[in-house]
């Protein structure tokens, strides 16, 4: 049986969206997700996003990393999906859907380019070389220099496969400063490797640097952040000394293609 797919990329990552409001994509298939997001055997991407009805909302997003099980949430995949959604006609210029960590709110500010409104954080653990936080995924957050030269492969995999971390496993991000904004690289679960960007991670660096008071800036409510992938910008209200609201991550969602499938 062939179904259609299309393929999105969200500021250095890519994504497989499936119209999926018939429920008949196979969730239990672990091996035939990766393989979809096999760069070399399958279509490419860092993680398959399935889009499918909800009695309340615009939509549902269930969302697969590239190693076929089902992840925590994507920042840069749910822009993705709001731009699916809209051109399937599910939403607006405006969308309200359900994803793994609760109900998100977001704005086409035009239709390649998503403003996502995120979940509160709270309960931020600051050690003394590193932050962590859940942005609807797990963050570990560390501040470096020579960003450009790191061999984040292998220094984001240490952490993340470390006695602390190896059994449900976090993302691992490497932030510098530059001037009042950010340059931001992540190694990702699931991937298991660094990706060009990624828009959790990239929150959760905002926040810890409003923490850590890493910035030149007085207002630390808005940073831009530099990924290899492209720029992000992060705003966000502190509330408390570990509480942060009105979070929204901000960026392009573009359409790169479309094809069929075989189940």
């Amino acid at each position: 049986m062939e179904s259609g797919f299309s393929k999105y990329h969200g500021t250095g990552n890519d994504f497989i969206m499936i119209d999926d409001r018939d429920e008949t994509f196979p969730l239990d298939k672990q091996f035939f997700i990766s393989h979809l997001c096999d760069r070399r055997f399958g279509i490419g991407a860092d993680g398959l996003i399935l889009i499918r009805e909800h009695p309340n909302l615009d939509f549902r997003m269930v969302y697969f990393n590239a190693d076929g099980k089902e992840g925590s949430l994507c920042g840069n995949g749910g822009r993705c999906a709001v731009a699916f959604a809209h051109k399937l006609d599910m939403c607006d210029a405006t969308a309200r859907f359900q994803a793994i960590d609760g109900v998100h709110d977001a704005e086409l500010v035009r239709t390649d380019h998503i403003r996502l409104h995120m979940q509160p954080v709270s309960g931020v653990t600051r050690h003394e070389d590193h932050c962590l936080l859940n942005t609807g995924s797990p963050h570990y957050c560390v501040f470096a220099s020579g960003l450009d030269e790191m061999d984040v492969y292998h220094s984001g995999q240490k952490i993340r496969y470390g006695k602390d971390f190896n059994e449900e496993g976090i993302n691992v991000n490497f932030i510098q400063q530059e001037g009042g904004n950010l340059f931001v690289r992540t190694y990702e679960r699931g991937v298991e490797n660094e990706t060009y960007s990624c828009g959790t991670g990239v929150v959760a660096s905002a926040i810890c640097a409003a923490m850590n008071d890493k910035t030149d800036k007085t207002d630390k409510t808005a940073f831009r952040v530099r990924t290899l992938g492209g720029e992000l910008s992060v705003t966000f209200r502190q509330t408390g000394p570990d509480t942060f609201e009105d979070i929204i991550l901000d960026g392009p969602a573009t359409f790169v293609f479309s094809g069929t499938l075989s189940k």
